[in-house]
């Protein structure tokens, strides 16, 4: 029994001495047992050192615990810092109305007395002075007026969901559905960092209560405690509810989430399924265009219409797959027409030239005018060109020209592209040398004898030649004209070459016309002028003239006869 009052008369000392306890405790004792051994208070004392040294082991496990606690709620954590700014807010909304009403008293008081003590002018100063001061800090604080954790329980937001109406439409929709999964998963972050805030504040209050307890066990009375608890208990009331609203409004969100994944997932099948049928009809065409192409370049490579043909198809194939996707994908047909309508004045001033090129290409394809592969002529600026049609396209027409008599008389050179664009089939002239499957020219060659030549020999010489050179262009012409009788109204179709005889200034100027290949015109006329010139020198009776002056010796030079 000593034993044990001896331990709690030490334990006093420790943990109560402050409240001058232990005296009354000691005198206690003593009455109850004045003689104590020895040995005896020695254990007693060591026993009690023991039990102080384990009650302040468990205070600063509370404290450890409270701190650790703190050190969350302070660090890193959103919802405590806008609830600490909340409570800012409130307190100086608290301290601007204890400013106010001072300085309403001090006014009333100066209208009164008329006048104020000088304590009272700086007290009245310095209120006025701490109240502008924190209307600023209140005003920055302002949207922690009422609500501290609205904006924290509104989601981000989700924006316009897209339609998904074209392929092309479905990486938009794939974005939007990562950017709704981020916004899900930030608000679920935020949702979860409350839930474990409210565990936190959970485990303050618990802690907090035990070791108020503790303490009133040991008959310690710490105020700040006692006011933290209450403090916590506030603040777990309010994010208690917070939690429950941010509940609902998770839920909503999760729900609304789920129906536009839904929805996307989808819209994206449709247009999957949409756009392999379409690519299945596609190609389909495509292979049936191919087999065509085919068949036509098997059976009318040689034939002339053999290119034309195959642009027609590639024009005809591009031309389908266009309105298969312009009315696959545009929901409203109508609203285009309209759009083209009121737009089509404006269009046709600005694309005036693309316009005429289209409709000169229309012309050109539809009328049969010129194909690829014509020899053409055509005039720019006065100088002329000709050449090959090598391609005929939507705009323009390129053309490889070739060494023939006008760039031998004219130009000098040859070999080069030339885009010519549609439109000039409108405004300027131009020479088919080639047109309708007649693939034959007329070409003249010109030569001047004497006077005093054989002109009638001459003539049948030259005739002669040209009649054996041009035999098979000449039958070949004459077939081709036939059919064009049809088509045409030729009166005139003789094919058979020509000579003619006319005065010139030295002489007289044989002429011979006869047909030749359109293509190779300078190769016979050069094989014709050396065939004449050759039997022309071997005619006594026939001389070429040249510019020549006569003189008359031992005879007197004819004279001109005056009128």
């Amino acid at each position: 029994m000593g034993l044990l009052l001896t331990i709690l008369l030490l334990v006093t000392n420790l943990a109560f001495g402050e409240f001058n306890i232990t005296n009354k405790v000691t005198q206690i004792i003593s009455e109850l047992k004045p003689d104590v051994e020895g040995s005896s208070a020695s254990q007693d004392k060591n026993s009690s050192s023991d039990k102080s040294r384990e009650i302040y082991s468990k205070r600063q496990r509370y404290l450890t615990q409270l701190e650790e606690i703190d050190r969350y709620l302070n660090e890193n954590n959103i919802w405590s810092k806008v609830y600490s700014n909340y409570e800012a807010y409130k307190h100086l909304e608290f301290m601007a109305t204890e400013l106010k009403k001072r300085i309403e008293y001090l006014e009333s008081r100066k209208r009164r007395r008329r006048r104020l003590t000088q304590k009272e002018e700086k007290a009245l100063k310095k209120y006025r002075e701490d109240f502008k001061i924190n209307e600023g800090k209140l005003a920055q604080l302002k949207e922690y007026r009422e609500n501290p954790f609205k904006e924290l329980l509104k989601p981000d937001d989700i924006g316009d969901v897209p339609l998904v109406r074209s392929p092309l439409d479905i990486i938009k929709a794939i974005s939007f559905k990562k950017h709704i999964k981020s916004v899900g998963e930030d608000y679920n972050g935020r949702f979860i960092s409350l839930k474990d805030t409210v565990k936190r504040l959970e485990s303050k209050r618990d802690t907090l209560s035990e070791f108020i307890r503790y303490n009133r066990d040991l008959n310690i009375t710490e105020d700040s405690y006692i006011d933290e608890l209450q403090k916590t208990e506030k603040q777990l009331k309010v994010y208690r509810r917070t939690l429950e609203i941010f509940k609902t409004s998770k839920s909503a969100l999760d729900r609304k989430i789920s129906e536009l994944n839904l929805n996307i997932k989808a819209d994206i099948s449709k247009q999957i399924e949409k756009a392999i049928i379409i690519a299945s009809t596609i190609l389909f065409l495509l292979l049936g265009f191919l087999l065509i192409k085919f068949l036509v370049r098997k059976y009318m490579s040689e034939n002339e219409l053999f290119y034309t043909t195959n642009k027609a198809l590639n024009f005809t194939f591009i031309t389908i797959v266009a309105i298969i996707l312009l009315f696959s994908y545009l929901e409203n047909v109508s609203h285009l027409v309209t759009i083209l309508s009121f737009a089509s004045a404006g269009i046709a001033i600005a694309l005036k030239d693309w316009f005429m090129n289209i409709m000169g290409w229309m012309v050109i394809i539809f009328s049969g005018s010129l194909h690829v592969g014509d020899r053409v002529k055509f005039l720019k600026d006065g100088k002329e060109y000709v050449g090959d049609i090598v391609d005929i396209s939507i705009l323009r027409m390129t053309i490889h020209e070739d060494v023939t008599l006008t760039t031998y008389e004219v130009n000098r050179r040859a070999g080069r592209i030339i885009f010519v664009p549609n439109n000039y089939i409108f405004t300027e002239m131009i020479a088919n040398y080639s047109h309708a499957g007649i693939k034959t020219v007329w070409d003249g060659i010109d030569f001047v004898i004497t006077f005093d030549s054989n002109i009638s020999k001459a003539q049948s010489i030259s005739k002669e030649i040209v009649r054996k050179y041009s035999k098979g262009y000449t039958d070949m012409t004459r077939k081709q004209l036939n059919r064009l009788r049809s088509k045409y109204n030729m009166r005139n179709t003789a094919v058979e070459p020509r000579v003619f005889a006319f005065f010139d200034t030295y002489g007289v100027r044989i002429s011979v016309w006869y047909l030749t290949n359109a293509f190779a015109t300078l190769t016979l006329r050069s094989t014709i002028s050396m065939e004449i010139l050759n039997r022309i020198r071997e005619e006594d009776d026939i001389d070429i003239s040249i510019p020549a002056q006569s003189i008359y010796v031992n005879r007197p030079s004819p004279t001109v006869r005056e009128d």
